[in-house]
């Protein structure tokens, strides 16, 4: 399948990182980066001239990690930190999160498959190896934000998120359409879980294309079955952009 599809603006490529560009994990830290990824990721985000980010619910210091030694731009935790193309970054205030914390280590103390992850401004509580608890953690974390204003719980793919309230992917791909060089191109973004659809729907109102990536309901029209099939269709793009780069230099 061609993906994305060239319709005569340039493109501003968005890209979820987990279950999308490497496949999902049994612990965060051991996603395995396949060859020739950053590779292909550095050759993109040179043929669109920077116009290629990576919007995730990880921190941006994680996506510097895996994808070492490239430095894209990149909007972490949802869009609540991130950095620009210019290297400038952006991080909201952290909200209170200590009686989420509290109860998130009570509910690991029942049950120790629970994994915690705290990031800089929120909570994620990992079920994977739980997943008996899920009900239990979905109620007690409704529960404390809905009593804490300015927090809001986002349920993934085996993970409860606690996070600052308004947050999401589409907002954080506005962002970065606002400025160059992702201004005034067609937005395209692939992502693989429930958390990406804000993503989706922002892109295909303001008229781009959304890829789910995995099964699963989603309101993005196009599809593809995995991580793996993503980097054919984006290793497909860049060689169609090469040859159209030197059939434009002949």
């Amino acid at each position: 399948m061609h993906w994305p599809q060239c319709n005569g603006r340039p493109i501003a490529l968005f890209l979820d990182f987990d279950g999308t560009l490497a496949d999902l994990a049994a612990q965060p830290q051991d996603v395995r980066i396949e060859p020739g990824l950053v590779e292909l990721l550095g050759r993109l985000h040179e043929q669109l001239d920077g116009a290629l980010a990576i919007v995730t619910g990880r921190p941006v210091d994680d996506i510097d990690h895996f994808l070492a030694p490239l430095r894209l731009p990149v909007a972490g935790i949802h869009g609540a930190q991130g950095r620009q193309p210019d290297g400038r970054r952006w991080q909201l205030a952290a909200p209170a999160l200590a009686p989420v914390e509290a109860a998130a280590r009570a509910l690991q103390a029942e049950h120790p498959g629970l994994q915690l992850e705290r990031k800089a401004v929120a909570l994620a509580l990992h079920y994977r190896h739980a997943p008996e608890a899920a009900d239990a953690c979905r109620q007690r974390l409704a529960e404390l934000v809905a009593a804490q204003p300015g927090l809001e719980l986002l349920h993934g793919k085996c993970v409860f998120e606690v996070k600052p309230a308004g947050v999401h992917k589409g907002h954080a791909i506005e962002r970065f359409l606002a400025e160059r060089p992702f201004a005034g191109r067609e937005p395209a973004f692939a992502g693989d879980d429930l958390t990406d659809e804000a993503g989706f729907e922002t892109v295909l109102r303001l008229g781009g294309q959304a890829c789910k990536v995995g099964e699963g309901p989603s309101c993005a029209p196009r599809r593809l079955a995995g991580p793996a099939e993503l980097h054919q269709a984006l290793a497909q793009w860049s060689r169609h952009l090469a040859g159209r780069t030197e059939g434009s230099a002949a």
